[in-house]
């Protein structure tokens, strides 16, 4: 029987309330864990991915539908064990107290900044990349010294099985618990010490009102559109094929995909045959294997009524691959570009999270500006120029989570960088030092000296005050 048969089998041994007992428990028992405890669980978990990668892809794979194995070796499993690497790593330098400048007035006394575990995490996980937004909180969450309990999409509950009997054999339940079958609703309602929750702006705002019931702090990564500019100094061919792979990634489910391309419009034509060019080099047709099936029914059916709107609004459908005819048997949606695309479009309103790409011309950056800074901030922007320039004129005039200059995506996988949202596209940040901290409470330690000076400034007040009061403030 496979890994993933197997786990088929399992059942939740605990509910929601009995894991975060045990793990509050344990977490009042042992408050903070010594580095070599913490390295050791980093360990345990990129061990586990090593050990288990083709049931990993076969368990991913059995959730899509169909999800290219290859795509699930470079963008989760090796994403998630570099994350875990470079945490091990400098995880010991994280850890250190920082000291923190004393003003003259306090001389003699200390000032330390500890970083000290919240307690229990709760992990609220996608289905797009349910591997990567799993193993990339618990990086942060484990490094900083917490417990953490973690619910898995729907979508993604062969993966949540697998994982459960793979963490179940790996790790006591009061470090880690992964719980199959559980409901947003039953898993939010804890008093958790911190919520990170990766999904639609709609929900995250659900999490955030049941978060509030317990003032607990929240991480949201959530999405929206994220735009892409090709300036007219950049290389067409190059763009494209950058552009492309980055939307073409698990059929365009991503949420840092480019949503939406501005190209100049004198060279509108030249970058949709370009695009045409890549996609056909990379993909004989939708049914290769390389090219990731939608998700699920509901998802396939809302993106082909997306392009039905669009083009019932006057947008014009231009294929990238050689077909244009969906595979039902498959859900697979050919790729294709829209052009003529308006606002009043619902492939302009919504994130689209398929493999649809609309491309808007212009004739000034003004109004590329105008455009996006008129919407949501979105979670990426990516910008095509060498012209160091523009690209600050673009950074300073924008505001979006994170940022690609001349190529799409790759800032999720740089480990020494935040990853994060702003506004409607999330809260917080993750990945490297940015996600221990996220997951730490920074503990602020005044130590007094043993002849403080501050005594002068105790009553009775009179003349001595009066004299000091005004050195400090002069």
């Amino acid at each position: 029987m496979s890994s993933t048969a197997e786990a088929d089998n399992i059942t939740p041994i605990n509910t929601v309330a009995e894991a975060y007992q045990r793990q509050r428990t344990a977490y009042l028992a042992a408050p903070c864990p010594s580095l070599e405890q913490r390295r050791a669980n980093l360990l345990k978990l990129e061990q586990l991915l090593r050990d288990n990668q083709d049931a990993i892809c076969e368990a991913i794979n059995r959730d899509f539908g169909h999800r290219s194995t290859h795509e699930t070796k470079a963008l989760e499993i090796f994403a998630s064990i570099d994350g875990l690497k470079d945490a091990r790593r400098k995880l010991k330098k994280w850890m250190k107290p920082q000291r923190r400048h004393v003003s003259l007035w306090f001389a003699g006394a200390s000032n330390t900044v500890l970083p000290q575990p919240k307690g229990v995490v709760g992990v609220v996980v996608p289905w797009n990349y349910p591997l990567f937004l799993c193993i990339g909180p618990l990086t942060g969450a484990l490094a900083a010294g917490n417990r953490c309990m973690v619910k898995m999409a729907a979508n993604s509950q062969h993966l949540c099985r697998l994982l459960a009997k793979l963490v179940g054999e790996t790790f006591d339940s009061e470090t880690l618990a992964i719980l199959p079958g559980v409901t947003a609703a039953e898993f939010t309602d804890q008093p958790y010490d911190h919520i990170i929750f990766t999904g639609s702006p709609a929900v995250g705002k659900n999490v955030m009102k049941k978060a509030a019931q317990y003032l607990t702090p929240v991480t949201l990564e959530l999405g929206g559109k994220s735009p892409a500019i090709v300036a007219d100094d950049f290389d067409m061919a190059t763009a494209a094929e950058r552009i492309v792979q980055g939307k073409l990634y698990n059929a365009g489910q991503t949420c840092v995909a480019p949503d939406y391309l501005f190209v100049p419009a004198h060279k509108l034509e030249l970058f949709v045959e370009q695009a045409q060019a890549v996609a056909r080099r990379r993909y004989a047709s939708p049914a290769s294997d390389d090219f990731t099936a939608i998700i699920d029914g509901r998802a396939y059916t809302r993106l082909l009524q997306t392009l039905e709107d669009a083009e019932a609004k006057g947008a014009r459908r231009v294929p990238l691959l050689e077909t244009s005819q969906p595979f039902d048997d498959r859900q697979k949606i050919p790729p294709a570009l829209l052009l003529d695309v308006s606002d009043e479009m619902l492939v302009m309103q919504e994130e689209i999270f398929g493999p649809i790409l609309p491309l808007k011309p212009y004739r000034d950056l003004d109004e590329v500006l105008h455009y996006i800074n008129t919407r949501e901030r979105p979670l990426a922007l990516y910008l095509f120029s060498n012209n160091k320039a523009l690209q600050q004129r673009v950074l300073q005039h924008t505001l979006s989570g994170g940022v690609c200059l001349n190529d799409c995506m790759l800032h999720v996988a740089q480990h020494d960088m935040p990853f994060g949202g702003i506004g409607n596209s999330g809260m917080g940040h993750y990945h490297g030092y940015e996600g221990f901290l996220e997951f730490s409470k920074l503990r602020p330690v005044f130590k007094q000296a043993r002849v403080p000076g501050t005594a002068l400034l105790a009553p009775p007040y009179g003349k001595v005050f009066d004299f000091i009061y005004k050195l400090m403030t002069r």
